[in-house]
């Protein structure tokens, strides 16, 4: 492992070094961080050893606001990441992610935001026989987000620059496979700037401020997955869900949402089936209906032709209880000309992942 991350961080640095006379706008960044595991479940409190350091490296690509977007949201930049934890702890083992990030600016440029959403994989995942202590990561391949806030100043010395922050990663496989009770690092970090070209490019400012209006469009989504219960070996199930919704931008930007969700999640089916033989003395007979049916509020965030959005719901139709009648729904859309666009979703109820949803949708 040792070996391979040495042979990445030496690529990188080609990288960077055999690119001198090339324009390209873009710029790497080295990052290394130290900090403490956050107890968000009392489960993970027998893995908590020492304080997880690593570091994350980066390219980047700046816009300069040839198109209106990037105007909109002051020139972010777009990139790659890639990062190496090691978690402190011998039986949680080390984490390798990559990412795709933004990074947004304020504060005349010196305060800038990232967010990246990626691919993890984790050196000693769970086992039943030989590492059945880990109950944060039930499987190699883990969803990660990584949140960073950092005061930079590019070209201090030469090309050099220098930044330092607060980093949040968080790894979980969103109960693709349990156990799954996931791993949040909040870390200091610090590191150094190197752009490609000798001189920074001037900013594109031709916006022309106006009103944005568009009619009350209606969304049909289908989403999909697989996932388990918390139950570790009852097995992994496909579930199924219908969305149905209409939305009204209030500008470039932003849009609020009203719909509805019907959920078939067959791995509840056997979840019921399971409590009423385990635990009888609950009352529960397994014949209760495993279908659920809420409805939300939310939000959608447009950047360029992908967006965030989250969405607050609450259960109307709820026959058996499970994790509780709200939930979230986080995530990302990339739309596909003017009305199709896919998602990848997360639904949780508070900080408790149910399932990584991907959908597929029409807006009309």
């Amino acid at each position: 492992m040792k070996r391979l991350l040495t042979y990445i961080l030496c690529l990188f640095c080609a990288c960077v070094f055999s690119q001198e006379k090339k324009n390209t706008d873009t710029y790497f960044d080295v990052n290394y961080f130290t900090g403490n595991i956050a107890l968000h479940n009392t489960d993970i409190s027998h893995l908590i050893k020492g304080h997880p350091e690593g570091f994350i490296v980066s390219w980047n690509k700046k816009t300069f606001g040839e198109e209106a977007w990037q105007q909109r949201y002051n020139y972010p930049d777009y990139g790659f990441s890639l990062a190496y934890q090691d978690l402190k702890n011998s039986v949680l083992g080390n984490n390798i992610s990559i990412y795709a990030h933004y990074n947004f600016y304020f504060l005349k440029r010196n305060l800038m935001f990232r967010i990246g959403q990626g691919l993890g994989y984790t050196s000693n995942p769970y086992d039943k026989v030989d590492n059945h202590k880990n109950v944060a990561f039930g499987s190699s391949i883990l969803s990660s987000t990584y949140a960073m806030l950092n005061y930079k100043k590019e070209r201090i010395f030469d090309r050099f620059g220098l930044q330092a922050g607060v980093s949040l990663i968080h790894y979980s496989n969103a109960n693709v496979k349990a156990p799954n009770a996931s791993v949040n690092t909040i870390a200091l970090n610090v590191g150094v700037t190197y752009n490609i070209d000798e001189e920074a490019t001037k900013y594109i400012d031709t916006i022309i401020k106006e009103k944005f209006k568009q009619p009350i469009k209606y969304n049909l989504v289908f989403r999909s997955g697989v996932n388990e219960s918390d139950v570790v070996g009852t097995g992994q199930f496909p579930f199924y869900i219908i969305s149905a919704y209409a939305d009204k931008r209030l500008n470039r930007k932003s849009a609020i949402q009203l719909g509805t969700d019907v959920f078939f999640s067959t791995f509840l089916k056997e979840h019921i089936k399971y409590r009423a033989a385990a635990f009888p003395e609950e009352g529960e007979d397994g014949t209760a209906d495993y279908k659920r049916v809420g409805v939300f509020a939310g939000h959608e965030l447009f950047i360029n032709k992908m967006s965030l959005e989250t969405q607050f719901g609450y259960y109307v139709y709820y026959p058996y209880d499970f994790e509780g009648r709200t939930y979230l729904r986080i995530g990302l859309k990339r739309y596909f000309g003017e009305k199709w666009f896919a998602a990848l979703t997360l639904k949780s109820h508070g900080a408790k992942a149910e399932a990584v949803e991907l959908g597929v949708g029409i807006r009309l």
